[in-house]
Parts: structure tokens; C-alpha cells; sequence
């Protein structure tokens, strides 16, 4: 390992005991950590906070995320502030986050925005196993080069891969992979110069669960976001939306927007927002 790089791992567990979700089980290795649960909706959902206490990840890390929700759990996680991933001469870094939903349970996985440098070398794998009634939201927000100081991501190597998987059964496969040297951040096929990309993601192995409300998603983007690169669609256990533009408050304020909408689908407070953003 690389002087000054990590091999961090966080391992949570939660389960539904006493009509309350609790953390039954956590184990951390630096950087990573975790602030207490708190309850701002009441004791249905879990509100937690993943730490990165070193700041940023560079070449060299290994990071591990296990997050498991035992039965009728319901979770909320995010992260403090945006995640930076440093430039690298040397080695690539590395995570991978694993989640498990039992039957009948709820997760909101929503972390701030990720920072890519130029010249980073960074791959990433994310895989939901779901059970029977578990549902998945989740988004991913990303920021090719620092653009308030010129920078512009022309060397190095993001890869992004998703997998959400029903009994082993694929739901929903999304690979993207963006190399600086390829041109693709000033490209008309790439980001157009364009440096914000962000996705949000809800997947239901409810049977019953026919996404009706798609109508009202496409509204709201047309009334309230109508100028954006705003897009969404369904999916065959789900809907995926995908924001492109220059402006990470932009791609939040809107996805927000639409997180609201569906939490109020689901019976949660539609107009809750994390203290912690």
C-alpha cells in the first residue's frame, strides 16, 4: 500500500425492533466512522451519517462499505460533504459498497456530491441484492475537474459500475467509464464541456408497485426545471432520472425536488430535508 493511503472499511447492520430501526451492529476501520443515529421523522426511519474522516480518497485506497437491513428496517444515509477524489501519479484507488434489503424494507442511500481531479485513477463498484418488498432510492452526483479554478478533466480514469440485483436476477446494470485523455470532457458525444453529471435511481421488487406517478415527475421537471438537461424514465422495476449541466447546487436542488416527491409515494415527509446539507 501506498504511503498515505487507506484500506478503510465500514460494516452496519440494522434491524426493526420495538417499532424502531436500530443500528445492531457497526464496525469501522479509518478513514472511515459514523455519527450517532437520530431520529428527525420519528423512530420509522434511521438517519445516518457516513464519515471519511481523511478528507479525500488518492491512489492507493481500498475502501469497503457492507450496509445489511434486516426485515421492515427503513434507512437514511448520507454523507457530511462532498467526497474528493485526489490526483494520483501512482496507483489506482478503489471502493466497493455492498447492500443487502432484506424483505419489506426501505433504503435511501443519498451521499453529497463526489469531486473527480484531474489526473485521478478511480474505480468504484456498487451492488443492491433485494429481497421480496424492498425498495432502493438512491443518487449519485458527480463533478468531472474543479471548474472554479479552470480545471477540466483531460487525464485520467473514472469507472463507475452498478449493479441491482432481485434473487440474483439482474434489475438494472449501469457501467460508465470516462478517460481524460479521451477527449470525452469537451466531445459533443461526452460531457460538452459540461462538467456536472447526476443520476437518481428507484428500484421496487413490489409486485404491486406500477410507478402511475411518472406523470407527475415529468410535470414537476417541465414546471420547475424546464431549462435543465433533465431527463426521466422508466424502468421495468423502477424509474432512473439523469441531470447533465454546470452546476452542482442545479443537479441537487433538482433531483431533490424529485426525491421529495417520491418519498411523499412512499408515506414519508415530502418536505424533510437533511440538517446536514
Amino acid at each position: 500500500m501506498l504511503t498515505g493511503s487507506w484500506q478503510g472499511k465500514i460494516n452496519l447492520i440494522y434491524k426493526h425492533e420495538e417499532n424502531k430501526t436500530k443500528i445492531k451492529s457497526i464496525y469501522h476501520q479509518a478513514p472511515f466512522n459514523i455519527q450517532r443515529p437520530f431520529y428527525p421523522e420519528g423512530n420509522s426511519i434511521c438517519h445516518s451519517v457516513i464519515l471519511h474522516t481523511a478528507g479525500g480518497i488518492v491512489g492507493g485506497d481500498v475502501l469497503s462499505q457492507n450496509i445489511h437491513l434486516f426485515p421492515h428496517s427503513q434507512v437514511f444515509i448520507t454523507t457530511p460533504a462532498a467526497t474528493k477524489i485526489y490526483r494520483t501519479s501512482e496507483k489506482k484507488a478503489f471502493q466497493e459498497i455492498i447492500i443487502n434489503l432484506e424483505n419489506d424494507t426501505y433504503l435511501e442511500y443519498l451521499p453529497q456530491e463526489t469531486i473527480v481531479f484531474n489526473q485521478c485513477q478511480y474505480q468504484q463498484k456498487l451492488k443492491v441484492r433485494l429481497e421480496d418488498n424492498a425498495i432502493w432510492l438512491g443518487w449519485e452526483i458527480i463533478r468531472f475537474g474543479r471548474s472554479a479554478r479552470g480545471e477540466t478533466f483531460t487525464e485520467g480514469e473514472w469507472l463507475n459500475y452498478t449493479e441491482i440485483y432481485h434473487k440474483n436476477k439482474p434489475l438494472w446494470i449501469d457501467r460508465q467509464s470516462f478517460w481524460g485523455e479521451s477527449q470525452l470532457f469537451s466531445a459533443i458525444n461526452g460531457l460538452a464541456n459540461k462538467p456536472v453529471v447526476g443520476s437518481l435511481i428507484l428500484i421496487s421488487t413490489n409486485t404491486s408497485n406500477n410507478f402511475n406517478f411518472i406523470d407527475e415527475i415529468r410535470e414537476l421537471i417541465n414546471s420547475q426545471f424546464n431549462d435543465l438537461i433533465l431527463g426521466v424514465t422508466t424502468l421495468q422495476h423502477g424509474l432512473l432520472c439523469r441531470y447533465h449541466g454546470d452546476s452542482v447546487s442545479e443537479a441537487k436542488i433538482s433531483l431533490t425536488a424529485i426525491w421529495q416527491l417520491l418519498r411523499q409515494k412512499y408515506g414519508f415527509n415530502p418536505l424533510f430535508k437533511p440538517r446536514i446539507w
